[in-house]
């Protein structure tokens, strides 16, 4: 007996342990099992973007993409005052230029071309004489004065190239560079150039650089004054219609103007200081002249537009003294990356500023807003100006280039000579002009309306 039952109580402690091994053996299979999946699907989870995530990415490029373009490609964009839109281009348009004779529009574009379209014919198509820019493209374009020939800011050889017109026995427009490329300027982006002219005949280009140098140079390129602006960097900087003047705008809140002087012979005499524009709480954006530079118009970062008169004998030390100001929308805007134009109509009555990819056209008398157009383009507005007689605004920001009536020019126009006529006589030759220009204003609006 004693035999028989000893086997059987050794043989239970045997089978205890063969149990507790099996669970322990169980529950770490299962412990590495069960982490091997939760690895697995963090590996997925990690692969596959969460959907949280995604929106949140997603988000970040759509409001990127609607802060710098607007529209994913091309904006049908229609409007009672829009003339045309002009089409030819196959880059992004960077800059726009009106003739003082008004016969052309030069428009500059990264496809590395040059167009010269026909004002005349704005409502006929798109009819323009088109000017390559070998090895290179223009990022500004600027008539002479005499309109014979205009010059080219090139964007990778950060210089300037002359262009000069002509016409072939037909009668078609041709267009040649002269003279061999400016000398290059190395420290610092090409911003903006411009040609100047005195009553004398002295003539000058001006080459402004994104740091606080601007050159006044001679036809050949060569360097007749180096101007330091003094104010941080520079944003704009442009030569009057007048050719007197040389002007900047830059981190400080005011924008510098510069007399370039030459003797009654048209020889070179030298650049004084002629005034200053003042008032802005912050860095100046923008400016523009009318059209004999006796007004100045200004946007800046805080938000605000002066108008100013700058009829002014500097000489003796008088300052520009302020006309009107006002606010305008910078929805959208980032102050410290983007930037807004503006731009003033030849008799300076209207002006209009760029911000974004929209326009926004008020009197400079009152104030008013006339309209605001849009999402006028389908990337931020690269160049807003007036055709030299007033009666088109014009912009550029994508390929195309949008031509619209100026509607509150002929307004502006009626409202004021209507003021003047009042306590003129009925039998006076100045009543029966201003009258005869009212009822062409009138004739004009109207015709508008119509089309």
């Amino acid at each position: 007996m004693d035999s028989v039952t000893e086997p059987k109580q050794q043989s239970l402690p045997a089978i205890a342990v063969t149990v507790i091994a099996g669970l322990l053996i169980w529950v770490l299979l299962s412990f590495f099992r069960k982490k091997e999946v939760k690895d697995k699907d963090e590996q997925i989870n990690e692969t596959k973007p969460n959907e949280n995530t995604s929106n949140v990415k997603t988000g970040n490029k759509k409001a990127k993409h609607q802060r710098f373009l607007k529209k994913p490609s091309f904006v049908n964009f229609t409007h009672p005052y829009l003339h045309v839109t002009l089409k030819g281009h196959s880059g992004k348009v960077l800059g726009l230029d009106a003739s003082i004779n008004g016969k052309y529009m030069a428009s500059c574009s990264d496809d590395r071309s040059v167009r010269l379209w026909s004002v005349k014919d704005f409502g006929s198509g798109n009819k323009c004489v088109r000017v390559n820019v070998e090895f290179d493209h223009a990022r500004q374009a600027r008539f002479s004065p005499d309109s014979r020939a205009f010059i080219a800011g090139l964007a990778v050889e950060n210089t300037v190239r002359v262009f000069k017109l002509g016409k072939k026995d037909d009668g078609v427009t041709t267009c040649i560079p002269i003279e061999e490329d400016f000398k290059k300027y190395n420290q610092a982006e090409l911003l903006n150039i411009g040609v100047g002219a005195t009553s004398s005949g002295g003539s000058y280009v001006m080459t402004a650089y994104k740091n606080t140098t601007i050159m006044v140079r001679n036809l050949k390129g060569d360097i007749l004054h180096t101007i330091n602006t003094n104010q941080g960097n520079n944003n704009h900087a442009a030569v009057s219609p007048c050719g007197r003047f040389v002007a900047s705008s830059g981190w400080t809140p005011d924008v510098k103007v510069w007399a370039v002087n030459f003797t009654r012979s048209g020889d070179y005499k030298d650049v004084t200081r002629a005034f200053e524009l003042k008032g802005h709480t912050t860095s100046v954006w923008s400016f523009d002249f009318n059209n004999d530079s006796t007004r100045m118009v200004t946007v800046s970062k805080d938000g605000s537009w002066r108008f100013y008169d700058t009829r002014v004998e500097y000489e003796k030390g008088q300052e520009p003294y302020l006309l009107n100001s006002g606010e305008f929308c910078i929805t959208g805007c980032s102050v410290d990356v983007d930037y807004c134009i503006v731009a003033l109509s030849p008799d300076a009555r209207v002006a209009a500023v760029a911000c974004m990819n929209n326009i926004t056209v008020f009197s400079t008398a009152t104030g008013e807003v006339e309209v605001e157009f849009t999402e006028v383009h389908s990337e931020i507005i690269s160049s807003l100006i007036f055709d030299i007689a007033g009666r088109y605004i014009l912009s550029s920001g994508d390929k195309h280039i949008r031509i619209f009536h100026n509607t509150l020019g002929y307004k502006e126009t009626i409202r004021e000579l209507e003021d003047k006529i009042k306590p003129l006589p009925s039998a006076s030759t100045t009543r029966e002009r201003y009258q005869k220009q009212i009822n062409e204003a009138k004739k004009a609006l109207a015709a508008i309306d119509k089309s």
